[in-house]
């Protein structure tokens, strides 16, 4: 793979494109059939705010219809009987659905979390034979190397956060690994990240998405169990990385810096003391009036691309991802701002249908391709909702 390869031109929608009319009906559970548009646009006040009042059970039902939704919808389909990852549906599921299981008594991956895993299994054993997720022939220039170099980095990161539950580096978590490092630039401007895809969407799929993916290599790196950080063979590696990340901290938008600040607290000494302080006071100067974070002003000037205003309210992803960052990064659970954050994220929940409401960068709801993709930021918000929530209550 030619690391040094340069991109070209404006580029268009990670995991999921196409301008594509599907099937958009939702499954339906034991309370009724849900509405997608209406859980696009509802949210429920709870009567408390403290980290324990919220519905884990509503938000696991959530999350679980969700990546089962996904993992049948025709668009996510690729070869070899897989489906593809998106960083806003199946991979905040695969991190967050583990630390619900206690509240729904379970022992083990539910049947969803079970066929995400294998999926990622077996498109990393069979790694030299899947075809990637886009190519260049059906969706332009570098799409190929953008989509292993993307997939190479949340194979490894999910397969490294389900080891972590078990304590133990399994042998498929070591191949994704081995190809995740495969795939790292080792020259050129990028030296230290990965081709990342660019589908001109933010925040996770636009030219400034190559950071954002650096930093989960790095928390998949940090997330392993035992003592992986410390191999001969991949000390290089983690140099270009650490490298990377902090040559390339300022010039990133907020909401970058913030996964940046959940990978420090992963990989010691990733980010110079200073530096880590740094973010931390500028993510609580972000906060709003309400507690909560909105995904708009973190994100530097961003524009929609339907031309519609940025939703300025503070949002499930924003305020979640947020506060998970910083309870990870060591912030005391006494500390006033990180209590009102996590109070909005208790308040905030729908707790009929179990999700956190957040707002598209690049399009409203009406734009969405059909009202169960509208929900797409809905999945991400609710998935680091769950996060920061269960890790307060933890302690």
């Amino acid at each position: 793979m030619n690391a040094t390869v340069q991109r070209i031109g404006p580029l268009a929608a990670c995991f999921v494109a196409g301008i594509i009319s599907v099937c958009w009906h939702m499954e339906t559970r034991a309370a009724g059939s849900r509405d997608p548009k209406a859980m696009a646009n509802r949210l429920d006040q709870p009567e408390t705010k403290t980290a324990s009042s919220w519905d884990q059970k509503a938000a696991a039902a959530y999350l679980d219809q969700r990546a089962a939704w996904w993992m049948e919808w025709p668009k996510a389909a690729r070869d070899h009987e897989t489906f593809c990852l998106s960083c806003h549906t199946a991979v905040p599921y695969a991190l967050s659905r583990p630390a619900l299981r206690k509240a729904l008594a379970e022992t083990a991956p539910s049947a969803n979390e079970r066929r995400l895993l294998d999926n990622v299994t077996k498109r990393v054993r069979l790694w030299k034979e899947v075809a990637p997720f886009y190519s260049d022939a059906d969706r332009g220039v570098y799409k190929t190397v953008e989509s292993r170099g993307t997939e190479s980095v949340l194979n490894a990161l999910i397969l490294a956060s389900n080891d972590a539950q078990g304590g133990k580096l399994s042998n498929d978590t070591r191949t994704a690994l081995d190809n995740m490092w495969a795939e790292q630039q080792t020259t050129g401007n990028k030296k230290g990240a990965w081709l990342w895809l660019r589908f001109a969407n933010e925040p996770w799929e636009a030219d400034d998405s190559d950071y954002y993916g650096a930093t989960l290599a790095a928390v998949a790196a940090g997330t392993l169990p035992g003592n992986y950080r410390a191999r001969p063979e991949i000390q290089n590696n983690l140099k270009m990385l650490r490298e990377y990340l902090n040559r390339e901290c300022a010039a990133q938008t907020t909401i970058n810096r913030a996964v940046l600040l959940w990978a420090s607290a992963k990989v010691p000494g990733l980010l110079e003391t200073e530096k880590q302080k740094a973010i931390i006071t500028e993510l609580l100067g972000k906060q709003q009036a309400d507690g909560g974070w909105s995904l708009s002003s973190l994100s530097g000037s961003w524009k929609r691309n339907d031309g519609t205003p940025q939703e300025a309210k503070s949002d499930g992803y924003a305020t979640g991802l947020i506060t998970y960052a910083l309870q990870q990064a060591g912030i005391p659970r006494d500390n006033t701002q990180l209590k009102q954050g996590i109070a909005w994220l208790a308040g905030n929940q729908n707790k009929s249908e179990g999700f956190w409401q957040s707002y598209s960068l690049n399009k409203n709801i009406e734009h969405h391709m059909t009202p169960s993709t509208a929900l797409f930021m809905n999945d991400a918000a609710t998935a680091y909702a769950v996060l920061a929530l269960t890790e307060a209550n933890r302690h």
